[in-house]
């Protein structure tokens, strides 16, 4: 069953309360998300971007996972 961008906003504030979130797409199957989010200073992006997937808590996985792609811009506040 596709994903709605507020169920990933809700998933990805359970582990980043602080950051700025932003989830877009409209066919809960390609989406885009933009966290911004302290805990990123000094990670580079593939660590950053490892942290979000952790927090989609396994919805991404295989064949099989509810959300197929995913757009994902990380990064410190300026």
């Amino acid at each position: 069953m596709p994903m709605q961008a507020q169920e990933i906003e809700d998933l990805l504030r359970e582990s980043f309360p602080e950051a700025e979130i932003q989830v877009g797409g409209h066919d809960g199957v390609h989406m885009s998300a933009m966290v911004i989010d302290e805990s990123f200073r000094g990670k580079n992006r593939v660590q950053q971007q490892r942290a979000v997937y952790a927090a989609l808590k396994g919805k991404m996985d295989g064949a099989n996972g509810e959300l197929h792609a995913l757009a994902l811009t990380t990064k410190a506040p300026e």
